[in-house]
């Protein structure tokens, strides 16, 4: 009897190549004095980004499903429906999908010496840096009212519904979210790295190996380029990695225990010292 050959193992599926397109005609929905707060809406696969680009105005993304990545030069915010990124004027940003999102972009008309919702003088400081915002039940309705409006309707209603998107905006809460990324090449690579796939590594030392840098280099970079410990940005980035599988409505024990937590208690502890609020309230509505 002849013996039968073992089966060759499965040749892993090759990853969906990603398709990277420019903003959805931007120039079409710019905002003005006579039109300050315009809205549009866009539907984006998991495997499409949108390139890298800036504005004159200043924009604010969230989705109404999905969670989606939001990066400038300086960092990046992993954002689910309940808050959204604000984006100051000629700040380079690109946008990308976690998973197939449901976007809705708002752009802000930006007068000489105001900024974001049309503040001046010490109140305006917050919004010289992209920054993330609690996404009311109020607010996220006008933003879905205002992308209802057509484009060539400039009416009272869409007036109305612009001031109220702006007094929403000043009166909302500003969350310590977002990971700071730095310029330096090889520090940068590893940022992304771990970010992307945050537990390839469980320590400094494996990342330094991959990266082709010692733990000494890379310890001396986090201080000088980001203002703080390897220890103190993994907790953000892991964070952000925890926002993306609540949003999921993945169970917390779950989410602990992926992020290699030894209970659910130890995670609970990491999230209320970072954002100064427990798990249940943080991603209450994620």
């Amino acid at each position: 009897m002849s013996t039968p050959k073992p089966t060759p193992p499965a040749r892993p599926r090759p990853s969906k190549a990603r398709t990277s397109l420019p903003p959805l005609d931007p120039q079409r929905f710019a905002p003005c004095a006579l039109r300050p707060v315009r809205a549009k809406a866009r539907v984006l696969e998991s495997d499409v980004d949108i390139q890298a680009h800036q504005h004159d105005w200043g924009q604010l993304v969230f989705s109404i499903s999905g969670v989606v990545r939001v990066s400038t030069e300086r960092a990046t915010f992993l954002v689910p429906p309940s808050r959204a990124v604000w984006i100051p004027p000629q700040v380079e940003h690109a946008v990308t999908p976690v998973e197939r999102v449901d976007l809705r972009t708002l752009y802000l008309h930006q007068c000489p010496g105001r900024i974001g919702p049309g503040l001046s003088g010490s109140a305006a400081a917050a919004w010289a840096d992209s920054r993330v915002l609690e996404v009311s039940p109020l607010l996220r309705e006008l933003v879905l009212q205002l992308a209802e409006v057509r484009e060539s309707d400039s009416s009272k209603r869409e007036l109305w519904l612009a001031n109220l998107i702006e007094d929403e905006l000043r009166r909302a809460s500003s969350l310590r979210l977002g990971v700071d990324l730095p310029q330096d090449k090889r520090l940068r690579r590893f940022c992304e790295a771990m970010l992307h796939e945050p537990l390839r590594h469980a320590d400094l030392a494996g990342w330094a190996a991959e990266v082709g840098a010692s733990t000494r280099t890379l310890s001396r970079l986090f201080r000088q380029e980001l203002g703080s410990s390897y220890a103190q940005w993994r907790q953000q980035a892991l964070l952000a990695h925890a926002l993306t599988l609540a949003a999921r409505k993945r169970p917390m024990n779950l989410i602990a225990a992926e992020l290699g937590y030894a209970s659910a208690s130890a995670f609970s502890a990491m999230v209320t010292r970072t954002v100064g609020m427990p798990p249940s309230r943080f991603f209450a509505e994620a």
